[in-house]
């Protein structure tokens, strides 16, 4: 079966390594129509798969309408190529800062969403896939029965403790467009809320892997918020994260408009973390300082892949240790 992807942030964390996946699957079949406006990364990463044919770029913004009806047109003058047509939605603006400013995260994370969403549904693509985040669980984010699940109920934060859970919101509302198209009959498709994801080809050390690396390497120390002391996260690595969204997109009877967890069980504490990815840059003493405070930081983000797991043969296959040698390697030069 041969499949037309058309991938949204496609140079971004998610998305260059969903290009990379796909041109490494099935030989010759399959085609990718993907675009960035380079927010938060840039056209180096997918610098490898620019000369192959069955991957075409664009630096189109998905909020704005004229290239977004070019993007269109070109899927639609496609799609009879193909057996099938996969929407996949990356674009999200993730940069920590912005999660504290609802206006910059709203167009694109929400609006822009679901008209990439109407998009798909227009040109009669078979499936959709939505990129949402693991922020939804905010304040309710483990618990002792191996993380929390799908189906659990959210306690969140609001606009009284923090404006950083605008973006959870706003993700958080795009499930329901995803659900509400599933369930009129307009498409298959799901959602998949990632925990902690890095990358070694992120652009930028904003989260908290190639910050500790880089703050090491340039100042000779890291600077941690006060939550870090307590706070403990899993680590998801970028390759096992597309390799879920493929693996879903892949098994139709788990587009059911739901949700699905994907994480790894590698629980570490933030100070450890630093502590190791010192010791892997040969650091013996690593000088950890801490400043600042995160309203609303849950302290544990453990979550339940038992759904995922459970209807897709998708298990996650780098570890932390494999990961971070492979980040530092590569943020280094090595």
């Amino acid at each position: 079966m041969s499949t037309l992807y058309a991938i949204s942030g496609v140079t971004g964390m998610t998305g260059n390594e969903l290009v990379r996946q796909i041109l490494a699957g099935r030989e010759g079949s399959d085609h990718i129509l993907g675009f960035d406006n380079f927010f938060a990364s840039s056209i180096e990463t997918v610098k490898d798969c620019l000369g192959d044919g069955r991957f075409e770029f664009f630096e189109y913004d998905i909020n704005n309408k004229v290239q977004m009806e070019d993007f269109e047109q070109r899927v639609a003058a496609q799609k009879q190529r193909y057996d099938e047509v996969i929407y996949i939605n990356c674009a999200a603006v993730v940069h920590t800062e912005h999660f504290y400013h609802v206006y910059d995260t709203f167009e694109t994370n929400v609006t822009g969403m679901n008209e990439f969403l109407q998009q798909a549904v227009r040109v009669g693509a078979q499936k959709f896939i939505n990129c949402s985040t693991s922020e939804v669980y905010s304040m309710h984010s483990w618990n002792e029965s191996g993380g929390v699940r799908e189906d659990d109920f959210l306690t969140m934060s609001d606009a009284e403790h923090s404006q950083r859970t605008s973006y959870a919101v706003g993700k958080l509302l795009t499930e329901f467009f995803m659900r509400d198209a599933v369930d009129t009959g307009k498409i298959k498709g799901c959602s998949i809320r990632f925990a902690n994801v890095y990358s070694r080809n992120e652009r930028f050390p904003k989260h908290i892997i190639p910050f500790i690396i880089n703050s090491f390497q340039n100042e000779g120390k890291v600077v941690l918020l006060e939550n870090s002391r307590r706070n403990r996260r899993t680590f998801l690595n970028n390759y096992d994260s597309c390799s879920a969204v493929l693996a879903l997109a892949g098994t139709d009877s788990a587009l059911d408009g739901t949700v699905y967890n994907v994480a790894t069980d590698e629980e570490i504490s933030m100070v450890d973390l630093a502590k190791l990815c010192g010791a892997k840059m040969g650091i013996a003493e690593p000088v950890i300082e801490f400043e600042g405070y995160r309203e609303s930081d849950p302290e544990r983000r453990l979550l339940s892949t038992e759904k995922i797991r459970t209807r897709t043969s998708w298990r996650p296959v780098v570890d932390l240790d494999k990961g971070l040698d492979e980040c530092i390697a590569n943020y280094l030069g090595m």
